[in-house]
């Protein structure tokens, strides 16, 4: 049986290729940031990926005005709100 991967919707990037490799890590780095805003250092530790692949990824959400990084070093970088939703973040009125 195959493993089932979920990719966060705001993990895919308008300008940039789009590897799975590089959609997953981004997907779990929202879902870190959906808890709680964090520094770079804590979004790697809790993702599971290195310091840099973390930053480097960081800085490409925050091209895309997927993230942003607020006060000094180190940042904390926080969910913009633009990106694409889920299907179940959508709300019908």
């Amino acid at each position: 049986m195959t493993e089932r991967i979920v990719f966060h919707p705001k993990a895919f990037l308008s300008h940039k290729r789009n590897v799975r490799e590089g959609v997953s890590t981004r997907s779990r780095i929202i879902m870190v940031l959906e808890r709680k805003p964090s520094s770079a250092k804590a979004i790697a530790e809790e993702a599971g990926i290195s310091y840099s692949a973390a930053l480097h990824h960081l800085r490409l959400l925050e091209e895309e005005r997927i993230v942003r990084r607020e006060g000094g070093k180190p940042y904390i970088w926080k969910l913009t709100g633009i990106g694409q939703l889920r299907l179940t973040e959508i709300t019908v009125q």
